[in-house]
């Protein structure tokens, strides 16, 4: 297991828990159906971007410059930054709130002595010891797994509504169907499985990229198949249990509005007992430690590789200027965004909007490059990968589609 696993793990960040605490307090199990329709499809994308890095031993921007507009990458890349800042404000905030609950004090200080660790781990330790401690906090995600098992579950119910669709006619329904696939499909998350493929093939003295040592490919490809669909599955799985506990808990007992995911913690308190408050607020301090390297890692990444800047989280400081710069960078204005007077739901509402405009034209670009011979030599991707990955493309499209045509209605 390697950068799948941490890459799924990382989806299921604390915006991402408040999302889906968020609908299933809305909407109880009417939404569970939509796991099972986004986990092959991220699968996909994410398998195709894994690829794209293990065999050319460059990042997604980096290999996109060579091919294709630098205007159009550059565009994309400032869009995912924008997103990425207000993502790790808004899970920052999270952790911080959750310590508070946890044992009181004061939630800001909590907040940035977070954003201070994880930026002291990032840039001080080396990648290849720090990834360990990645793979050990997605363990924090069963949390909410075991959550589940100290509430009362129509299983019954549960079981319908997840292999039956349930449509409310609704522009409330159909934004939260768009608000889940935009938080579980994320350009970042592509930057982020790519680059770690890089990365592991630069670590090792025995692996090369696959355009130039294509008798690696057999065990490479099975390898990134089985840590990929590993990690999407897993990440799913906490997702669609993130869900039903709050359609179990808060549903189902009246509480229909969750504005965060410590507000969610909460309100499991008092109709689910201690034990559940307190598994479902640890676990959002232990998946904000691992998704906030991912997101701010992803983000420099994508802009050194798109500004043709040396990268890499192996790399000392003064190797990657460029690249520790837009980290820190990325870390610190994420970290003041906690100190202006914006407010985090609309912040996260419009990251979820730039995500919406971003993700398509990436994932066309990213699929247009998984075909490029130049770039792919004799492993351009097709096949179901192929067809699958572009239907994952479609839906976010039409997600992209409701999110505009459904914008300010009630």
């Amino acid at each position: 297991m390697g950068a799948g696993l941490v890459t799924g793990a990382a989806d299921d960040d604390p915006s991402g828990i408040a999302t889906y605490s968020q609908v299933g307090a809305r909407f109880g199990y009417a939404t569970l159906w939509t796991m099972l329709l986004a986990m092959p499809l991220m699968i996909a994308i994410q398998m195709v971007s894994a690829r794209i890095g293990r065999v050319t031993g460059r990042g997604l921007a980096d290999n996109m410059l060579r091919y294709y507009p630098k205007a159009l990458v550059q565009g994309l890349v400032l869009l995912l930054l924008v997103a990425n800042v207000i993502n790790l404000g808004a899970d920052i905030a999270a952790m911080g709130a959750a310590l508070q609950l946890l044992i009181g004090g004061p939630a800001l200080a909590y907040a940035m002595g977070f954003a201070v660790l994880s930026l002291a781990l990032q840039v001080f330790i080396p990648f290849s010891r720090y990834s360990a401690f990645l793979k050990v906090l997605t363990l924090s995600l069963f949390a909410y797994v075991a959550t589940i098992f100290v509430v009362k579950i129509p299983w019954a119910e549960v079981l319908k509504q997840t292999i039956l669709p349930s449509i409310h006619p609704s522009s409330q329904f159909a934004i939260a169907i768009v608000a889940i696939l935009g938080t579980t499909i994320s350009p970042y998350l592509f930057c982020w499985q790519a680059a770690q493929e890089v990365e592991e093939v630069k670590q090792s003295d025995e692996r090369e990229p696959l355009k130039h040592a294509p008798a690696q490919a057999p065990d490479a490809l099975k390898r990134i198949q089985i840590d990929t669909t590993s990690g999407m599955v897993f990440s799913n799985i906490v997702a669609y249990f993130i869900i039903l506990t709050a359609a179990a808990v808060l549903h189902a007992h009246g509480k229909t509005e969750i504005q965060s995911s410590a507000e969610a913690a909460a309100a499991l308190k008092p109709v689910a007992g201690r034990f559940a408050f307190w598994l479902f607020a640890a676990g959002i301090i232990g998946t904000g430690l691992l998704a906030l390297p991912v997101l701010a890692g992803a983000t420099a990444y994508a802009t050194a590789g798109a500004w043709k800047q040396p990268y890499g989280l192996e790399r000392k400081p003064r190797e990657a200027r460029w690249f520790y710069g837009v980290l820190i960078g990325a870390m610190t204005l994420g970290s003041l965004l906690n100190l202006t007077p914006i407010d985090p739901i609309k912040a996260l509402f419009w990251s979820a909007v730039i995500n919406g405009v971003a993700a398509v034209p990436m994932m066309v670009v990213i699929l247009l490059l998984a075909r490029n011979q130049a770039a792919m030599g004799k492993f351009v991707i097709g096949g179901w990968l192929w067809g699958l990955a572009w239907l994952a493309t479609a839906v976010m499209a039409v997600a992209a589609v409701v999110m505009f045509v459904t914008w300010g209605k009630g």
